[in-house]
């Protein structure tokens, strides 16, 4: 019997560009960030990377790295996931539900 799961990762790793991570509605449930000097996680509701509008959670951490569960649903995003990472050599990786 095989099983299915709309649970899944996305690999963010384009730095100082905005960049769609994935088209559709998901659900952000954990984001894991690799620690490197000033990074800045923005993800936007949107597949649009010229018009991005308000973004809907901003992470600004360090050396430190980034580890976040998101309690409850997760953070909806109806539309689509951009992104924005700065901070050289950085990336994160995002769950989300509704893959």
């Amino acid at each position: 019997m095989a099983f299915t799961s709309d649970q899944t990762t996305l690999n963010l790793a384009v730095i100082a560009t905005n960049t769609v991570a994935r088209t559709g509605r998901a659900r952000v449930t954990s984001i894991q960030g690799y620690g490197i000097a000033s990074a800045t996680l923005i993800l936007y509701d949107t597949t649009d990377t010229s018009s991005l509008g308000t973004a809907v959670a901003t992470y600004n951490y360090g050396t430190e790295g980034l580890s976040v569960y998101v309690p409850g649903s997760g953070i909806v995003f109806k539309n689509g996931i951009t992104y924005n990472l700065a901070g050289a050599s950085g990336s994160a990786t995002i769950t989300i539900t509704g893959a």
